[in-house]
C-alpha cells in the first residue's frame, strides 16, 4: 500500500515530458530547483559554451532568481550542466517559458545528440546559498534512484550524509533535492574546494558507509558527474 500511495501521488504531480521546456508543476511558496542535462556534438562544444554564458546571464536578471550556474564536465567536455535556484516555482516557470530560453533552446537544438534533460526538484535538505566557487573548484551533481520502498530510508541516509560533509573542510556546498514528478529519484548537488578535497570526502568513512548502504536500495546506478564552472 505504501509504494501504491507513492506512485499516486507521483501521479498528481506528472506532468508532460517528453519536449524539451515540459516542466512538472513547480511547487509555490518554497525555492524551486532545477538541473538539466545537456549533450552536444563535440565540434559544437565552444558555441554551446557562449550560449550557456548568455542565457546564464539573462536570468540571473530575471525575478525570483537566486542563482545560475552553467557548467562543463571534467573529462566528456561536450557534455554540460546547468544547476538552477527560484525564490518560488511561480518564477522558476514564468523563466522556463520567457523570451531568453526559448531563444537558447531553439539555437541549442541543432546542436545536441542527446535529449535535452531537465528536471524540477524541491529541496529537501539544502544548506546557505554559497558565494562563487574559487576557479579550481569541482562541481559533482549526482542522480540517485531508489526503488520506491526505499524512498523513505533513502532521505534518512542523505541527510546524515549532508551533516558530515558539510563540516569537511574542503566542502562549499552540499544540497540534497527531490525530483518532483519522481519522488524516489534525487539529486546531489556538491561544491568542493578542489580536486584533494572532493577526494578526501570520497575516501571518507562516512561516505563510504553511505555508498555501502545506498547501493542495495538504488534502482540505477549512482550516476555522479563531475564539472567544473564555466564562468
Amino acid at each position: 500500500m505504501k509504494v501504491l500511495h507513492e506512485m499516486l501521488i507521483a501521479a498528481a504531480v506528472l506532468s508532460a515530458v517528453a519536449a524539451p521546456g515540459a516542466w512538472a508543476q513547480a511547487p509555490d511558496n518554497q525555492s524551486a530547483y532545477g538541473v538539466t542535462y545537456i549533450e552536444v556534438t563535440p565540434s559544437a562544444q565552444a558555441q554551446t559554451i557562449g550560449l550557456l554564458q548568455r542565457v546564464a546571464a539573462a536570468s540571473r536578471k530575471e525575478s525570483g532568481n537566486l542563482r545560475y550556474d552553467v557548467l562543463q564536465h571534467i573529462e566528456r567536455r561536450n557534455q554540460f550542466a546547468i544547476l538552477e535556484t527560484w525564490s518560488e516555482g511561480k518564477a522558476f516557470e514564468a523563466h522556463g517559458g520567457g523570451v531568453a530560453m526559448k531563444q537558447f533552446r531553439g539555437e541549442l537544438n541543432p546542436l545536441r545528440i542527446g535529449f535535452y534533460d531537465e528536471r524540477l526538484d524541491t529541496g529537501i535538505d539544502v544548506g546557505p546559498v554559497p558565494g562563487p566557487a574559487g576557479k579550481d573548484a569541482i562541481y559533482v551533481i549526482t542522480h540517485v534512484d531508489v526503488t520506491g520502498q526505499f524512498k523513505d530510508d533513502a532521505i534518512v541516509m542523505m541527510k546524515k550524509l549532508a551533516a558530515d560533509s558539510r563540516r569537511e573542510p574542503g566542502a562549499a556546498r552540499f544540497d540534497l533535492w527531490q525530483q518532483a514528478n519522481r519522488l524516489n529519484h534525487f539529486t546531489v548537488v556538491e561544491i568542493w574546494k578542489d580536486q584533494p578535497a572532493l577526494d578526501a570526502h570520497n575516501g571518507a568513512a562516512s561516505t563510504r558507509e553511505f555508498r555501502d548502504q545506498v547501493g542495495r536500495m538504488m534502482g540505477a546506478l549512482y550516476d555522479d558527474r563531475r564539472y567544473r564552472n564555466l564562468e
